[in-house]
């Protein structure tokens, strides 16, 4: 069968090694809104579109992961936090959980004697314009927002004196669908819906905005409340148990158990005793690069699993350790052991250097792709810009040019400031022998217009591919690979991928 030969065919291979030999075009349109991406990414969270920001500390907190859901995707919060120092990713996760609802939950409240000063101050600090009041039985009361506090000098006079009255407020009855409570706001003429139940408790609230964004946002990857989709990461030893209680009762959808040696007897302790300990939320392990690996994973309950050993820009694994597999190999290898129809999702984590080498990581075995470098300097990337003198060509000038640092999350840098070493007062750094490089990056605009185009050329892809679907192209290359491929040579490497 070609499928048993393709493995023999990509050995020592990675994703400049081959071009797609171009199929009859099925589709009438490359765009993104039309084409289905749709794409798993643990067994039972799906992603409408493949693409995910990779956990490094450098590249996602809730900013990158807020974009990333709100197109489709996903976002990895790093686990770069000082051992024990839980909260910060913690806040992280909650300010994406926090972004978008369909009905919110725990709306920000005060009671009627909460000061005014207060309530403007837990207005500033959570950047919201509209507070919920309760008392003390959680009975709705009223609404505060900042309208109604605005030119008000006597702060310290109570809320009940500036809030308008659960009597004069239009308040819906039980829990609705958000398609009636939409046409209740229309026809009311208001932006703002508390829940109420029969003796009056706050079952939430639906705003305008939130149903705004979920028009505007068809493909954003939400749960079944309505909020963006998040991820975090934790590791396997230290404070790894602590921390996933935390991120699961913050509202993470799914926790990626992330060491560079997923294959390991570390890793097996680990994925137990979180399962253990949290219950049945997705968890995705790694890293690993071959079928046996990821047998090892699916055995022990793993609902995803990360692929790649050393592709990735800022690891040096394979140069100082000389392990690894060629990415486009370790793929095809674990999609074989992963099973084809339905088995578990892999996650293609590095080796993608050009927008092209997105669709050959989702062809030969990848579910979804996770990104780092291409995303990295962006707006929403943390760190801060700092301007380096840069030397051009041209008349031998001198510039400022405004840069932000990307590094691996092996890097030296990366591991003294997180939590992999619990205690760095006992520990030599130095001695540690770090995996992982820190280079600095040129700082870019936005983050989605790089997104935006991805996803144009991966509809591009899979209109060459013969394809109606990212599915669709998935399943006839895995029917007839060699169909499809051209193993190049070394002048057609450079025809092809040299510019």
């Amino acid at each position: 069968m070609p499928v048993s030969k393709l493995l023999d065919a990509v050995q020592g291979c990675t994703f400049d090694d081959f071009l797609f030999r171009p199929q009859e075009s099925i589709v009438e349109r490359r765009d993104p809104a039309v084409i289905d991406l749709t794409s798993r990414f643990s067994t039972r969270l799906t992603l409408r579109r493949p693409i995910v920001s990779a956990n490094m500390d450098t590249v996602t907190r809730a900013p990158m992961a807020i974009v990333q859901a709100e197109e489709g995707g996903l976002g990895i919060i790093d686990r770069g936090f000082r051992a024990g120092d839980i909260e910060p990713q913690v806040r992280e996760v909650e300010k994406v959980k926090r972004t978008q609802h369909g009905v919110v939950r725990t709306p920000y409240a005060v009671t009627p004697e909460t000061r005014l000063d207060e309530a403007v101050a837990l207005m500033q600090r959570s950047r919201v314009g509209t507070l919920v009041v309760i008392d003390d039985a959680g009975r709705l009361q009223g609404l505060l927002t900042d309208r109604d506090v605005r030119f008000v000098t006597a702060l310290d006079a109570p809320v009940r004196s500036r809030m308008t009255p659960v009597a004069s407020l239009v308040v819906g009855a039980g829990e609705i669908p958000l398609a009636e409570a939409e046409r209740l706001m229309v026809a009311r003429k208001v932006k703002k819906l508390p829940l109420v139940d029969r003796d009056g408790a706050l079952l939430g609230l639906v705003t305008a905005r939130d149903l705004e964004k979920h028009k505007q946002q068809p493909f954003a990857t939400r749960d079944a409340h309505g909020r963006l989709s998040v991820g975090a990461a934790i590791g396997a030893t230290g404070d790894y148990l602590e921390r996933a209680t935390a991120l699961v009762a913050a509202g993470v959808d799914v926790l990626v158990i992330d060491i560079a040696h997923g294959h390991s007897a570390v890793m097996a302790r680990a994925l137990e005793a979180v399962r253990a300990r949290v219950g049945d939320i997705d968890l995705v392990a790694g890293n690993v690069a071959t079928g046996d690996g990821v047998r090892f994973l699916v055995e022990r309950g793993a609902n995803a699993v990360k692929v790649g050993i050393g592709p990735g820009g800022g690891c040096t694994t394979r140069l100082t350790t000389s392990f690894g597999v060629p990415q486009l190999q370790a793929l095809v290898e674990c999609r074989l052991a992963a099973g084809l129809e339905d088995g578990v999702p892999l996650i293609a984590d590095g080796g993608v250097k050009r927008h092209g080498a997105i669709f050959e990581a989702l062809m030969f075995g990848g579910d979804t792709v996770m990104l780092g470098s291409a995303f990295a300097g962006t707006e929403e990337t943390p760190g801060d810009i700092v301007q380096k003198a840069v030397l051009l060509p041209e008349g031998q000038r001198t510039v400022q040019v405004p840069f932000k640092v990307l590094r691996g999350m092996a890097s030296l840098e990366a591991i003294r400031d997180r939590l992999d070493v619990e205690d760095d007062a006992t520990v030599d750094l130095e001695a540690l022998g770090a995996e992982g490089t820190e280079v600095s990056v040129p700082a870019r605009g936005s983050v989605r217009p790089l997104i935006h185009d991805m996803l144009k050329h991966l509809c591009s892809s899979i209109s060459y591919g013969g394809g109606a679907s990212l599915a669709d192209v998935r399943a006839r290359f895995w029917q007839d690979p060699f169909r499809y491929l051209v193993r190049l040579s070394a002048a057609g490497g450079r025809e092809s991928y040299e510019r």
